[in-house]
């Protein structure tokens, strides 16, 4: 099993910067496992926002947090970090950290519970 845990959330206003992090234990080999960002705003769907890969040379984004968040991991301390910098409103959401195994066809099986941002305009 694989336990993910995020911190960092909070209140900020508009144009502020936070860090999330997200503790992952349970297996060894997490450091082989792909890590990602997920949201869920009030009254939508959980949607994707960045992913990497175990060895952070394949990143990708969604296109509304392009240039604004960056998704980073350091494998020796078992965490994975999104930053992100001029927040907006429209941010505002629960964040949830994932992984799963790197193998083809795998899918996000390991999630934290989330944790509240909320932008203030």
């Amino acid at each position: 099993q694989v336990q993910l845990v995020e911190s960092g959330g909070g209140l900020v206003q508009a144009g502020d910067s936070l860090r999330l992090s997200c503790a992952a234990s349970g297996r060894t080999f997490i450091s082989t496992y792909i890590m990602g960002w997920f949201r869920r705003a009030p009254g939508k769907e959980r949607e994707f926002v960045a992913r990497i890969s175990w060895s952070g040379t394949s990143i990708s984004y969604a296109e509304f947090v392009k240039g604004r968040f960056a998704i980073s991991r350091d494998n020796a301390q078992n965490t994975v970090y999104l930053q992100m910098n001029s927040l907006k409103p429209e941010d505002t959401a629960v964040y949830y950290c994932a992984a799963k195994s790197s193998s083809v066809g795998s899918t996000w099986s390991y999630w934290g519970q989330g944790t509240q941002i909320t932008v203030s305009s």
